[in-house]
């Protein structure tokens, strides 16, 4: 019973971050899971993909009552991203693709840099395109994310959060809320792949998917309700600083270094700190730049009546 307590509150922090940011809820289950439960990878992620099912579901939900979700750009991923996990579980069902999980991560943390120094300039406005996506690119995005999902046990928010960000095509908070709403889709291709294959072990593990989705169901809306009042350039830096957070260490061990080494943990904790920073320093630059351009709104107002009475006068 403590254990699938303390899994229920791993559930109820993993949602409130998953839902803030757009991810972490799987990853972070997962590793609890395998470290906690004792679950290999893919019992560890059939687990959490289960309780995901319910998760998302009050997620997308409520980022939808609160105006965060674009429902064309969530038919284009969530499509292709099911089916793509479908495959993705199937596959980890009968094999380990962890060989390509270093690679993934290097790509993570390399959009995580972009997205930090994007955010970090605090005029996101200007950055903003507000153009359509194009429907293959939805696609392709929509199928990577899956795949890396389902076979990493987590990872749909990280590839298409960060992406769509990285684009510049709309606001953060709709990116997280969109992202999360196509979510219950891809998890529900997953779950079907992983029914064919480990059906025993999510029977087996009920009690944790009904702890871990009792925690996440509590605090879905509590986290869409927070996304959409959060200023979007700490918003964006802060996705940016948890993605390259939660992916560093696999970097480390893809080169054969250990998580745990010393000055491996001392360019892990500079990484977050720098990136928490920089964010801190976008959100300053554009408190400075509101301020000029109210300044600059206010004296063209009082220039304004002089103007029109000038004009008068030489009409007169």
């Amino acid at each position: 019973m403590p254990t699938l307590i303390f899994i229920a509150l791993a559930g109820f922090a993993a949602q409130l971050v998953d839902g803030g940011i757009g991810m972490g809820f799987g990853v972070t289950s997962t590793t609890l899971l395998i470290f906690l439960a004792g679950l290999g990878p893919a019992q560890a992620s059939a687990v959490v993909h289960a309780a995901e099912l319910g998760t998302t579901l009050v997620s997308g939900f409520s980022h939808w009552r609160f105006g965060n979700v674009d429902w064309k750009i969530v038919f284009s991923l969530a499509i292709p991203g099911a089916i793509a996990a479908f495959i993705g579980a199937t596959l980890l069902s009968n094999l380990s693709l962890e060989a390509a999980q270093p690679v993934t991560s290097a790509l993570l943390v390399l959009i995580a840099i972009n997205l930090i120094w994007r955010f970090s300039r605090g005029n996101i406005k200007r950055t903003i395109a507000n153009r359509p996506h194009a429907t293959p690119f939805l696609v392709a995005l929509g199928s990577v994310g899956g795949m890396v999902d389902a076979t990493g046990g987590g990872g749909w928010g990280p590839v298409t959060t960060s992406t769509l960000m990285a684009a510049g095509r709309d606001k953060p908070r709709r990116i997280v809320g969109t992202v999360s709403a196509a979510e219950f889709l891809v998890t529900l291709g997953a779950i079907i792949g992983f029914a064919f294959g480990l059906w025993e072990d999510i029977v087996a593990h009920l009690g944790a998917i009904v702890a871990m989705l009792i925690g996440g169901s509590i605090a879905a809306p509590l986290a869409a309700w927070m996304v959409s009042r959060l200023n979007p350039i700490m918003l964006g830096g802060f996705v940016g600083t948890a993605i390259a957070a939660l992916n560093i260490s696999n970097v480390y061990e893809g080169l054969g270094f250990a998580p745990s080494t010393p000055w491996v943990v001392i360019i892990h904790v500079a990484i977050v700190a720098l990136g928490i920073g920089a964010t801190i320093r976008g959100h300053r630059k554009a408190r400075a730049q509101r301020a000029e351009a109210l300044a600059a709104e206010e004296a063209a107002a009082a220039d304004a009546p002089a103007v029109r009475t000038h004009e008068g006068a030489t009409t007169g």
